[in-house]
């Protein structure tokens, strides 16, 4: 016994109510998933960029601290050598200080000795010019010294400037990453916004349609609605279907700002059975064929071309794999998705 009209539709609303809130959901998790991946892809381009700018001014400052320590290391080797030429020069004064003595001494004693006071005073003086050479030694170890110190002081500021601009680096990254979470995070709340619109206006106008059906985060026309068998020009049964479907998207054009970028995917899907002829040489360019029909339509309608994508799957991407005529039924099919530029 047949059940009223109004029983029966009264079900056939009640389960696509259900699948549209099904589906909702999976739509926000599947999208908030995929711009996780995106912002985190360019999150990882700009840091990438950043850790090799940080790399090299780790190298930078590995570079100085090792001429530092080179520089450090001549700085010792003059010390030392200054405190060698310092005791060279007491030694010399000592021996100096002992010669004056001696002179002194045999000059009281022999004064009749002439040659041996000149040869004391000969070494006196030869005494006296290698405490002069000495002393010139000391003094340019000094200058160099002091030079050294000078460059210590340069290379020790430059260090500490490359660690102020490495920890600035740093701190920019973070402060970069953080911003860059929050501007995508509003483009993810804006567009799913929006795209829950857009799925609110075309069930309200596609509601009566029984070969129209929500799979996922797509609409689904049959390929009966808007083509002939085997056809991939639009059949005057489908513009009242696409007319609305246009309808919505320039309405749609019109409300989401510019800086978000946003398409309309166009999915072109055959049954298994093959095709072939001079025009479609297999069920893949019949696919293509059809979804750039749709768009082309769409866009004799105003819209606008850039926000339109057009793609073929042929028989690869079935919805029932069955080999059934329901089932090729099924598969002959037109999607539309709301998705990013």
């Amino acid at each position: 016994m047949a059940l009223p009209r109004s029983r029966r539709r009264q079900e056939a609303n009640y389960w696509p109510g259900f699948v549209d809130a099904l589906s909702s959901l999976l739509l926000v998790i599947i999208f908030m998933l995929s711009l996780f991946m995106l912002t985190q892809f360019f999150l990882g381009q700009e840091i990438q960029g950043r850790d090799t700018a940080l790399a090299r001014l780790n190298s930078q400052i590995a570079e100085l601290t090792e001429l530092l320590q080179l520089e450090r290391a001549n700085s010792d080797d003059l010390t030392s050598q200054l405190a060698t030429l310092t005791a060279t020069l007491a030694g010399a004064e000592a021996e100096n200080a002992s010669l004056t003595t001696q002179l002194s001494g045999i000059g009281a004693g022999l004064g009749d000795r002439d040659s041996t006071i000149a040869g004391l005073q000969q070494d006196l003086i030869d005494a006296e010019r290698l405490s002069d050479e000495a002393n010139a030694q000391v003094v340019l170890l000094n200058q160099q010294l002091a030079a050294l110190r000078t460059q210590i002081a340069a290379l020790e500021s430059a260090l500490e400037a490359s660690e102020a601009r490495d920890t600035e680096s740093r701190t920019q990254i973070a402060d970069l990453g953080r911003r860059l979470n929050l501007a995508l995070a509003q483009r993810v709340q804006d567009l799913s916004r929006y795209r829950s619109d857009f799925f609110g206006r075309l069930r309200q106008i596609l509601e009566t349609r029984a070969d129209v059906r929500v799979v996922g985060d797509r609409f689904v026309f049959q390929s009966e609605v808007l083509f002939d068998a085997g056809q991939a020009n639009v059949s005057a049964a489908g513009f009242p279907e696409l007319d609305a479907l246009a309808d919505a998207i320039l309405q749609l054009e019109q409300e989401i700002p510019p800086d978000i970028n946003w398409v309309l995917r166009i999915d072109g899907h055959t049954d298994k059975r093959p095709i072939s002829n001079a025009r479609f040489p297999s069920n893949w360019e019949l696919s293509a064929a059809r979804a750039i029909s749709v768009a082309q339509y769409l866009v004799s309608k105003g819209v606008a071309p850039a926000r339109l994508v057009a793609a073929g799957f042929g028989e690869f991407a079935p919805l029932d794999p069955a080999d059934t005529d329901e089932a090729y039924r099924r598969n002959r099919r037109i999607e539309f998705k709301l998705t990013e530029g």
